[in-house]
């Protein structure tokens, strides 16, 4: 009896420790603020921290440089990176083709990987330069402010190499593909987190970018220059946008109603965070006069749907803060403005993990090591071979046959590393010139260089005379083009062919033009390489040299891999993601935003090369061109299929594209990219190619700006290319087919 009651006791005595045990911890846990528990909900989190915070600490939140709060444990954060082909401005990092090289790869998953490398480099890097408390240095976070998804409707504008070309469909697949890559599929945390910009309809001219106010219409708002953003929001999940600097209709793009509201929000369901453009809320008063002071711009972006200034220059972070402390103060801006901004951005801190243990987040096992690897060397290689356009081959010129004794490597972009890069790039620890390229490839022949000339004037004093190389030489390569020191972003070149960073003309520069006849003139075989960010109107060089590659702004091994193209080690694949015009006669005033006879859509002349142009070492034939059902009601699905084989002696690349074309359908383009895949077949096989048409894909965009599914006959063709050149270019092979849709349907915005 007496161990039974002293089991009771003890038993009681147990309890009684445990209930106190448990209330103790309870204390622990209810003293430790609910913003510091990553056992609780995200939202829960957020609004707590939010709760904690002064109105003065709320603001110093808001711009790009976000002060630490050491009180409540916030480390500070510059949110300020770019990522476009690879980490940038960040040291040594692996460099991809520019983002206009990588479109011309027309090859979604080699996207896809290529931006899980760059988001991997930037997690290595985060995590190599992260300061004792928690906080990160300009360059060094995890929001990433690419891709860059205008529409390149223009190749006078400098900053078009930066995005995917000048089809909706093609910049919307590739600016999903980056932007899943880059934010990973964790469910609770993102990988880094990516920007979708500049919305929207910015696309030069460069100079007059901070107060011009664009004017679109319905019709190429909603069929040209919204569909990508719309993409990467919807099907992509893309974090952040940032709004442009210029105005449309009237609004600046930061304080725009039917681009934050309407569009964003409403039709879109965007859930994350809009950035400015740097220096875009103060165009808001400076550039386009809109509001009256910094105060009330400031007012107009935050109310309407901004939630991160980007000030610029940096001493404009404190005139940005001090203009949103006082539109509070004044009654222009509501405190519950600032709180809303304030849950986006910290929700977003919070899904990359910044306040939660590292032991939580996947991605925090990522080592520096895995920065610039062999493994991303080699996919920056692929990517290269891949991106290369194949625009001549007179008579088989290429590829190289036998052993040249003298190889003369001449131009100003054989051995110029920023010509590699582009712009908005990171560093190449190892880069690989097309002269050093070519060196290593062809080891059993003497490499004779020169600079011949500079890109836009003479050459380095002291090089080499480029007459005499040429002259002594069985080959010449001419390396010729462009770089990001004379096209790009609000440059202050001004020059003949060049101002502010856009071009004035599109043939290559006069310097360049004169010494390529010179070396022509001798009689010599040559072989012309162009490394360029936008298209060139190589008119005369296309009538009189046999052959002509393209390689755009190629990445860190853009050399071996034109190397490698020359000497036939693999048959070019790429495909132009731009119409390459004949001249600017051609195109309409640069200044002019509406799409009438602008890009493959809706221009009606002959270009120079087409869009989705590209040869081969190799031969392709389509047969069987055929759709799944002849009818198709304006809520289904169609799908369409054709045999592709490679009919040549070399195994190689095919990008197969799918056009669509809507006879008689007002504003419907004269036809549309809709779909393409890019395969590897070799000698002799044969592939079955799909594709699956869904709703807007079926669609097209009446003069109204409303987006429908017309009834009528659709033609199809699928091919190597459009079915469309001019006289005496070799036609792409492909197949065509038609089908029938039978009833109407109206598709949301």
């Amino acid at each position: 009896m007496r161990h039974k009651t002293a089991v009771i006791i003890c038993l009681f005595y147990l309890a009684i420790s445990a209930t106190v045990l448990a209330r103790q911890k309870s204390t622990r846990e209810s003293a430790v603020p609910a913003y510091k528990n990553p056992k609780l909900p995200i939202a829960e989190r957020v609004n707590d921290l939010i709760s904690h915070m002064t109105l003065e600490e709320k603001i110093s939140q808001l711009t790009h440089v976000a002060d630490g709060i050491p009180r409540l444990g916030v480390p500070k954060y510059n949110w300020w990176n770019e990522g476009l082909h690879g980490v940038a401005r960040a040291g040594y990092a692996t460099v991809f083709p520019q983002a206009i090289g990588m479109a011309a790869t027309f090859d979604e998953p080699l996207m896809h990987r290529a931006a899980g490398v760059i988001s991997t480099e930037f997690r290595a890097k985060y995590y190599a330069t992260l300061q004792p408390d928690g906080g990160s240095d300009w360059y060094r976070g995890l929001t990433v402010w690419s891709p860059n998804i205008n529409i390149f409707r223009d190749p006078r504008w400098g900053r078009g190499q930066e995005t995917y070309g000048e089809d909706p469909y093609l910049t919307s697949s590739m600016g999903v593909a980056y932007v899943t890559g880059m934010q990973g599929d964790d469910p609770r945390y993102v990988k880094t987190l990516t920007t979708s910009k500049h919305f929207a309809v910015h696309s030069g001219p460069e100079p007059t970018r901070h107060t011009v106010d664009v004017k679109a219409s319905l019709h190429d708002m909603e069929d040209t220059y919204l569909p990508a953003f719309r993409a990467t929001v919807t099907e992509g999940k893309v974090g952040s946008v940032m709004c442009a600097y210029n105005s449309l209709n009237g609004e600046p793009a930061c304080a725009n109603t039917d681009l934050l509201q309407t569009f964003l929000r409403k039709d879109w369901g965007f859930k994350g965070y809009v950035v400015s453009d740097c220096g875009a809320v103060q165009d808001i008063w400076e550039g386009h006069h809109y509001a009256k002071s910094m105060a009330a711009a400031e007012a107009d972006a935050f109310k309407v749907g901004t939630d991160l200034v980007c000030a610029w220059p940096a001493s404009e972070i404190t005139n940005n803060r001090n203009a949103l402390l006082q539109a509070v103060k004044r009654g222009l801006l509501p405190e519950k403005d600032i709180d809303r901004s304030l849950r986006l951005l910290f929700t977003a801190r919070f899904k990359l993990g910044m306040f939660d243990p590292p032991s939580m987040v996947p991605y925090s096992r990522i080592k520096s090591s895995e920065n610039d690897t062999e493994a991303h060397r080699q996919l920056a290689l692929k990517a290269a071979r891949e991106a290369i356009v194949l625009l001549k081959n007179e008579n088989h010129f290429l590829p190289l046959n036998g052993t040249y004794k003298t190889i003369a490597v001449i131009g100003p972009d054989a051995d110029n590393i920023d010509a590699l890069t582009g712009n908005y790039n990171g560093t190449p620890s190892k880069p690989v010139t097309v002269l050093a390229g070519i060196c290593q490839r062809f080891s059993k022949s003497r490499i004779v260089y020169s600079q011949g000339t500079g890109l836009i004037g003479p050459a380095e004093t002291g090089a080499p005379d480029p007459i005499a190389a040429a002259r002594d030489a069985d080959l010449v390569v001419l390396v010729m083009g462009l770089s990001a020191r004379i096209e790009g972003e609000e440059m202050k070149i001004k020059t003949d062919g060049f101002l502010g960073g856009d071009r004035t003309k599109l043939a290559l520069p006069d310097p360049q033009e004169e010494l390529l006849r010179k070396i022509s003139a001798l009689g010599k075989p040559v072989v012309l390489v162009l490394l360029n960010g936008s298209a060139v109107a190589v008119n005369w060089p296309d009538e009189h040299l046999p052959a002509i590659l393209e390689a755009w702004y190629p990445g860190e091994e853009g050399g071996t891999a034109v190397a490698e193209a020359l000497a036939g080690d693999f048959s070019p694949g790429g495909r132009l993601p731009v119409t390459f015009y004949t001249g600017i006669d051609q195109l309409p005033p640069f200044d002019d935003y509406s799409m009438a006879n602008r890009t493959y859509r809706y221009f009606k002349g002959e270009p120079l090369f087409p869009f989705g142009y590209g040869l081969s070492y190799t031969s392709f034939a389509y047969q069987n061109a055929k759709v799944d059902d002849a009818k198709v009601a304006g809520d289904g699905t169609e799908t369409v299929s054709v045999d592709v084989s490679n009919t040549g002696t070399m195994a190689g690349d095919e990008v197969v594209q799918l056009y669509l074309t809507h006879p008689g359908v007002a504003g419907a383009p004269l036809r549309a990219l809709e779909g393409f895949q890019r395969i590897h077949l070799g000698a002799g096989q044969s592939k079955i190619v799909s594709f699956t048409l869904r709703n807007r894909q079926l669609s097209t965009v009446d003069p109204e700006g409303t987006r429908r599914i017309t009834p009528g006959k659709v033609e199809v063709w699928v091919g190597g290319g459009q079915p469309v050149g001019r006289p005496g270019l070799p036609k792409a092979a492909g197949a065509s087919t038609e089908f029938t849709i039978t009833s109407a349907a109206t598709l949301p915005n």
